[in-house]
């Protein structure tokens, strides 16, 4: 498999950001001053990041809960997502949305989601648009576990694959539905629920970006030609709870940090790119430094911006597109 420099680059840095803007925000979480709820994408990196890499601005994705990282990974500034999860008017929705909700349609970014299995109907629409308009286009919608026993799911990979959408579904599958286990809440197999709509089905470790990149590329293509749409089976560990605050206590002592040490898929990228000489490490480290940069410099511009005000309610609320 080759990989351009440039692409190598771009997503390591992607992927950095991701846990940096996590990390952060667990820290800045803790202190109370960011309202409503977080959901971090911390050790998932590489799945949003490999598979975004094979989009451009013209597709579009649907996201979670967990947005954050898919976000990033398509492209949304980040000192316009810090600022809109503080909720504050410079936030990429005006600080409307807050963590769960936050868009840009310029990019092709439907939307966060605070419904479980939410995201699946809205890229059925995304990809019926791309079909009609013939625009090359392809719509992703990521979606865990727990949300692919969902009907609004299961109802998406029937009508993707009646229409022959150009749609791809990425099942982000970190064991856990909230706080139950999916082998103990999701009956067959994700291949075979694939097979039941006919659809191909592909299949990854989500902590390796070059498997996800190479496997996102096979999946993405085939709905791109126009064959109809793929499903995408992700593996991977999120690193915290299902939300800030969480105790993780349905998981077993010592199973997230040996996650930690045995599959940290930034670690294993740097390992990887620097053993076979495909990037040097003095430029990852220029990357890990610029990215802290703009992480502090977002998260002070967000706490220095100002707070929406009444006169603002009923601006925003519906957009045309």
């Amino acid at each position: 498999m080759q990989i351009s420099r440039d692409i190598l680059t771009r997503s390591y840095r992607a992927m950095r950001t991701i846990r940096d803007f996590e990390e952060r925000l667990h820290v800045e979480f803790a202190t109370g001053e960011i309202p409503g709820f977080v959901h971090l994408y911390c050790g998932e990196e590489a799945s949003g990041v490999g598979v975004c890499a094979h989009l451009t601005d013209s597709d579009t994705i649907a996201s979670t809960h967990r947005g954050h990282g898919h976000c990033i990974a398509k492209g949304v500034a980040v000192d316009g997502m810090m600022a809109e999860i503080y909720g504050r008017q410079t936030g990429v929705c005006r600080g409307k949305g807050g963590s769960m909700h936050i868009a840009d349609l310029s990019l092709g970014m439907l939307g966060a989601n605070g419904i479980v299995g939410g995201g699946p109907p809205l890229i059925c629409g995304a990809a019926l648009s791309h079909k009609l308009l013939k625009d090359n286009g392809v719509a992703v919608a990521f979606y865990g576990d727990g949300a692919s026993n969902e009907g609004s799911t299961l109802e998406s990979l029937n009508l993707a694959t009646v229409w022959q959408l150009p749609a791809v579904f990425v099942v982000e599958d970190n064991g856990y539905g909230e706080a139950t286990g999916a082998s103990y809440a999701c009956a067959g197999t994700q291949k075979d629920r694939a097979a039941g709509f006919g659809m191909p089905y592909f299949e990854c470790d989500g902590t390796d970006f070059f498997a996800v990149y190479e496997t996102a590329g096979e999946a993405i293509a085939h709905a791109r030609s126009g064959k109809g749409p793929a499903m995408l089976h992700v593996h991977l560990s999120r690193w915290y709870g299902h939300f800030e605050g969480d105790a993780m206590t349905y998981r077993a002592e010592g199973e997230v940090a040996r996650e930690r040490a045995e599959h940290d898929c930034l670690v294993n990228f740097r390992k990887h790119v620097t053993e076979i000489s495909l990037l040097e490490g003095s430029a990852l480290d220029e990357i890990d430094a610029s990215v802290k940069s703009e992480i502090e410099a977002a998260v002070v511009a967000a706490k220095a911006a100002p707070l929406p005000e009444e006169a603002d309610l009923m601006r925003d609320v519906y957009v045309s597109y």
